[in-house]
């Protein structure tokens, strides 16, 4: 364990890409298996540890420390995992007996708890390690190590210590369990490549870049709608048919309907949308879909409530024959007799926009409102499908964004390098019977500048507290951005932003000319 600990250690401190590659290369090259598997398995967030739960590390915490002390120690640390690391008191006894601490044996030994042995058997781990080790059992047993590494980027690091191609490794990844030891046999040289020719497994998809100020011929790209749904890939192989997300998880159990109507042999990418009514309508907001997202079963109201379909985008494999290296048109010509084998209530082709120019997909593109649009990609005729972001070949555009101004509320400390700054804002609108109610939050869109003025503000201008929130006066206006809005039965303003960002900061305006809830009911599409 304490290798796996300095590992992550020095990768928070580190923020050069390339020196993070050579950490997690020198750690997987020095360390035995099936340390270094365990070790991957934490680092791209595929290790499971059911038993351990953030509720139960809360409850083990309050019964040796005072309550009161961690809730502030927490709030000015920002981490939990780190606050529990540091507050967490030496045993008065040290444990007597002998127990294994490498990461293999914690993992072996944390798999096989029930929730009732939880507690105790954590407990008596985080009494035999060090702080630097409490923090990475934490931190993997709950499977939030955000330490500034994806887990493409551990792959990568993975194929270049053995020199894998990353791309063979992503292919097969999913398809072999932690701690991968077919893939470090093949690594070093001791088995054969795994191949996933009988397995649903995950390939990696094709991304795209920012179109940001670039201006391209219609000759050499093809533009479609960029539809506001998840990215998922279908696969379908040996009888078994599988639905991932863009990050590679397995949501089939989320969509069953989509699963079972897939029964044609092949991989094929598309985004996954909610129909706007039960008759079959086009496809509803983000917000219909998110009430599927995430649920380990799906009641027969939830199917009828929202049905989802699948707009397709692209094909990997037709049958048994992969078409990645074929152009883009080529492909779309195949992925077009493909979809007649399909359920057309749940399968349909997102469509070629028709434009004479790029001005005038431009014009197309600005009068696009529809609540299922983001906005539109643009994708070379001849390019093959290659997967990872690969400049020039694809890009998406997206639409410009809605804004509102906005009046700051309430403040939070963020997390992590944020810890000591009040950086997560909930904004709200007026009624119009003078009523300020929230209508988002937001923690991202400003400078470091910005954000250490924003932090003054709301130190100099609390009028309560909340735990680790604070109530500010209601006098700054923030000029919000956001990709849409959506009406909302749960909130009590009625509306939900869909990725709000702080654009500007009004200092210029008063609160009270801020703009009312009606003005974002009228957005709503």
């Amino acid at each position: 364990m304490h290798a796996f600990a300095a590992l992550l250690d020095r990768l928070i401190y580190t923020r050069s890409r390339n020196a993070k590659l050579k950490l997690i290369a020198d750690y997987l090259i020095a360390t035995p298996d099936p340390d270094r598997g365990w070790a991957m398995a934490a680092l791209t967030g595929d290790l499971d540890l059911p038993a351990v739960k953030p509720a139960i590390i809360r409850a083990m915490v309050d019964a040796r420390v005072d309550p009161v002390l961690f809730r502030m120690s927490r709030d000015y640390v920002g981490d939990s995992a780190e606050t529990v690391s540091l507050i967490w008191p030496d045993p008065p006894v040290p444990p007597a007996s002998e127990v294994d601490l490498s990461l293999s044996g914690i993992v072996d030994r944390l798999s096989t708890l029930s929730r009732s042995d939880a507690p105790a058997v954590l407990a008596d781990l985080l009494d035999r390690l060090s702080p630097e080790e409490r923090f990475a059992l934490l931190k993997m047993a709950t499977g939030a190590l955000r330490i500034g590494v994806s887990a493409r980027l551990a792959k990568t690091a993975l194929a270049q210590a053995f020199g894998l191609d990353v791309d063979a490794v992503e292919e097969v990844w999913h398809g072999i369990r932690p701690p991968y030891a077919p893939l470090f046999d093949w690594a070093e040289g001791r088995g054969d490549q795994p191949t996933a020719a009988d397995l649903p497994v995950f390939r990696p998809f094709m991304l795209a870049h920012p179109l940001d100020d670039a201006v391209v011929s219609l000759d050499d790209y093809a533009a479609e709608w960029k539809w506001d749904g998840i990215r998922v890939q279908i696969v379908r192989v040996a009888g078994q048919t599988r639905l991932y997300s863009r990050a590679g998880d397995d949501i089939t159990h989320s969509f069953p309907e989509v699963a079972a109507d897939f029964d044609a042999d092949g991989v094929l990418d598309g985004e996954l949308l909610v129909k706007g009514d039960a008759q079959g309508g086009e496809a509803a907001s983000f917000n219909a879909l998110q009430q599927r997202l995430g649920r380990k079963q799906v009641s027969a109201r939830m199917l009828a409530d929202y049905p989802a379909f699948v707009r397709l985008y692209d094909i990997l494999i037709d049958g048994g024959e992969d078409v990645r290296a074929l152009a883009w048109h080529e492909r779309r010509a195949r992925l077009e007799v493909f979809v007649k084998r399909l359920a057309p209530d749940r399968f349909d082709l997102s469509r070629v926009i028709d434009a004479a120019s790029f001005d005038a997909l431009a014009e197309i593109r600005s009068g696009a409102r529809d609540a299922s649009i983001e906005g539109v990609m643009l994708k070379r005729r001849d390019s093959a499908y290659i997967a990872g972001r690969r400049v020039g070949l694809w890009y998406k555009w997206k639409r410009d964004p809605l804004t509102a101004d906005c009046v700051m509320m309430y403040a939070q400390r963020g997390s992590g390098k944020r810890s000591s700054f009040y950086s997560d804002y909930t904004f709200g609108c007026w009624t119009d019977a003078g009523e300020l109610l929230p209508v988002g939050k937001a923690y991202f869109g400003f400078t470091d500048e910005e954000l250490k003025w924003l932090d003054r503000f709301v130190r100099q201008h609390t009028v309560n507290r909340f735990g680790p929130v604070r109530e500010v006066e209601k006098t700054l206006v923030l000029e919000v951005a956001f990709d849409s809005i959506h009406a909302s039965k749960r909130h009590k303003s009625g509306v939900a932003m869909r990725f709000p960002r702080i654009a500007r900061i009004r200092t210029d305006k008063p609160a009270e000319e801020a703009d009312r809830i009606g003005t974002l009911m009228a957005l709503i599409t």
